[in-house]
C-alpha cells in the first residue's frame, strides 16, 4: 500500500498557520515548513529527510504547497521519466485553480516559456537539437583562449593594486565576457549588462527594465547574424535544421546566457573561496594532489551553484520516495540535498575527485547542454587567477563573509583578498614557442646546453724552443705547448 503523506493538495482541512514571533513561527498550514522563511535551509533538508525521507512536502510563498525530492535516486528517477514529470508548468494544480497567482514572486522561475527547458515531445527534440547542435560547433580550444584572455584583462584591472574585491571584479565579468564572446557579441559586454544580469535574477523592482535591455542586446545580434552570418553559437543556431524563429533564437540565448552566468559566476566565487579558506584543499591543489578540474568538480559536489530547481510537474498519479504524488503535484529538483544524499554519500566531507555524479547540472532530458563551457571558464579561470597572484589571500575573517540566500541559490556577497602587487600583461600578444630571442648557432662540434663565450685571440707565437727545452726523452714539442693549448680550449 502507498503510505499516504500528511499533504493534500488542497488547504481545506489544514490548521491554521502559527502568528509571527510564534516559536513555530516559519511553519505554515499542516505545520509544513515554509521555504522562503527558513535562515538555514542545508538544516532544513537534514530535518525533512529525517522526518519524510527522499520526498519532503513544504510550502513556497503565499503558502503553495509543493515537494522538495532530497533523495539522489528520487532526483534521477524524476528527471529521467518524462512520462511521469514534466516541466511544462502549465499542468500544475495550483497554477490551474489560481492559487499561484501572477504576481507570484517565484513567476518568473516557473512561468512556462517557448524554449527547450519547458517543451517535451518532439517540440523539446527540435529546440533542444538546435541548442546542443549549436554548442558542438564551440571549439574548446579557442573558447579556452577566450577565457585566458579574458582572465588576465580583468586581472590587470586590479593586479597592481595588491587588493581586490572577487566577486564584483572578477567572477561576476568573466562569465558575461565569454558568453558575449561565444554568442557573437563581445561589443555588448560591460559593467551595464553584468549589472542587467544580476539585477534580473535578483527580482528587484528594476527586473522588469533589466530583462528588457538584455532581449534588445539579443535581438539586435540575432537580427545580424540572420542578415550576416558567422562562426558563432547564434550564427549556428539560427542555421540549424530546426528552423527557429527569430523569437525562438533571442529567447533560447537570454537562457543559455543567463544561465550560464548565474551558475558560472557562482561556481567560480564558490571555489576560490574554498582555497583562500580551507589550508587542505589549497594544500592538495598546490602540491599537486588535485588538479584546478577536480576542484572545481569538488565545489559542484559541496556547493552546486543552483541548490534547486523549480519545477517539476506530476503527468499522472505516480510514487516518488515512497510518497504518493497526484497529478498536477510540483516538485522541486534538490540538487544540494541529493548531493549530500547518505545513501550515496555517508561522509559528506568525503572527497570526491573524479566522480561526476552529483547533480549540479541537472540530468535526464533538460540536462544542462553548456556545462562543459562552465566546466572550462572555471577551470581556466581559477588556475590563471592563482597563477597571476600566488599568494593570493583572504582579506577579511572567515565569518564575516556573507550570502544572499533564496531557494534557488546561494550567492557570496563579497570576496575581499590581498596579494603582492604584479604587473599588467598584454593581453594581445600570440603565444610564441619562442618568446626568448634565439642564441647563436653553435658549431657542430659545440657541446653543452650553454653557449660558450667569446673566445679571446690565441696567443702570439712564441720563440722555438732551444735544446737545451726539450727534457730528456721528450718528443720535441716546445716546453708549455700543451698548457698553451688548454688555455686556448677553455677560453682563457
Amino acid at each position: 500500500m502507498t503510505p499516504e503523506p500528511h499533504f493534500p493538495t488542497g488547504t481545506d482541512d489544514l490548521a491554521p498557520a502559527p502568528p509571527p514571533g510564534c516559536p513555530a513561527h516559519g511553519t505554515g498550514p499542516g505545520g509544513l515548513h515554509r521555504l522562503h522563511e527558513t535562515p538555514d535551509l542545508r538544516a532544513l533538508y537534514r530535518r525533512l529527510r529525517e522526518e519524510y525521507g527522499p520526498v519532503a512536502p513544504v510550502l513556497l510563498h503565499d503558502d503553495v504547497p509543493i515537494w522538495v525530492v532530497l533523495g539522489h535516486a528520487e532526483n534521477l528517477h524524476m528527471v529521467r521519466t518524462p512520462s511521469q514529470f514534466t516541466r511544462d508548468s502549465r499542468t500544475w494544480t495550483p497554477l490551474r485553480d489560481g492559487t499561484v497567482k501572477p504576481d507570484h514572486p517565484l513567476m518568473p522561475h516557473f512561468a512556462w516559456q517557448p524554449v527547450c527547458s519547458y517543451a517535451e515531445g518532439e517540440e523539446h527534440k527540435r529546440l533542444r537539437g538546435a541548442v546542443t547542435g549549436a554548442v558542438a560547433t564551440v571549439d574548446p580550444r579557442g573558447l579556452r583562449r577566450h577565457i585566458g584572455r579574458a582572465t588576465q584583462r580583468l586581472v590587470n584591472r586590479f593586479c597592481e593594486s595588491g587588493r581586490a574585491e572577487l566577486v564584483d571584479q572578477f567572477a561576476e565579468h568573466l562569465p558575461m565576457a565569454v558568453m558575449c564572446q561565444v554568442l557573437g557579441m563581445p561589443e555588448e559586454y560591460n559593467d551595464r549588462i553584468v549589472q542587467a544580469a544580476r539585477d534580473m535574477l535578483k527580482g528587484t523592482e528594476t527586473a522588469i527594465a533589466s530583462n528588457e535591455y538584455v532581449m534588445g542586446c539579443l535581438r539586435r545580434l540575432t537580427a545580424r547574424r540572420r542578415a550576416r552570418p558567422e562562426d558563432d553559437f547564434t550564427s549556428h543556431l539560427i542555421n540549424h535544421p530546426a528552423g527557429l524563429s527569430d523569437d525562438e533564437v533571442s529567447q533560447h540565448l537570454r537562457v543559455v546566457l543567463i544561465a550560464a552566468y548565474e551558475a558560472t559566476a557562482n561556481l567560480l566565487a564558490n571555489t576560490i573561496r574554498r582555497v583562500l579558506t580551507d589550508p587542505g584543499f589549497r594544500a592538495q591543489l598546490n602540491g599537486g594532489q588535485m588538479t584546478v578540474p577536480q576542484a572545481v568538480e569538488q565545489s559542484l559536489w559541496d556547493e552546486p551553484p543552483f541548490s534547486t530547481i523549480l519545477g517539476y510537474f506530476a503527468k499522472q498519479e505516480t510514487e516518488l520516495g515512497g510518497r504518493r504524488i497526484r497529478r498536477g503535484d510540483g516538485l522541486l529538483l534538490g540538487i544540494a540535498p541529493a548531493n549530500v544524499d547518505p545513501r550515496v554519500r555517508p561522509d559528506p566531507t568525503a572527497d570526491m575527485q573524479g566522480n561526476r555524479s552529483h547533480l549540479a547540472f541537472s540530468g535526464g532530458p533538460h540536462e544542462c547542454p553548456g556545462q562543459d563551457i562552465g566546466r572550462a571558464i572555471a577551470d581556466v579561470g581559477v588556475e590563471a587567477l592563482l597563477t597571476r597572484l600566488p599568494d593570493l589571500r583572504l582579506d577579511c575573517a572567515e565569518e564575516e563573509l556573507r550570502w544572499t540566500q533564496s531557494l534557488a541559490s546561494q550567492h557570496l556577497v563579497e570576496l575581499p583578498v590581498r596579494f603582492s602587487p604584479q604587473p599588467t600583461q598584454d593581453v594581445t600578444a600570440k603565444p610564441s614557442h619562442t618568446p626568448h630571442p634565439i642564441p647563436r648557432a653553435r658549431p657542430a662540434w659545440e657541446i653543452g646546453t650553454v653557449s660558450a663565450p667569446p673566445r679571446p685571440a690565441p696567443p702570439p707565437p712564441e720563440p722555438p724552443a732551444t735544446p737545451s727545452a726539450v727534457p730528456a726523452g721528450g718528443t720535441g714539442r716546445p716546453q708549455g705547448a700543451w698548457q698553451r693549448f688548454l688555455r686556448w680550449w677553455r677560453g682563457y
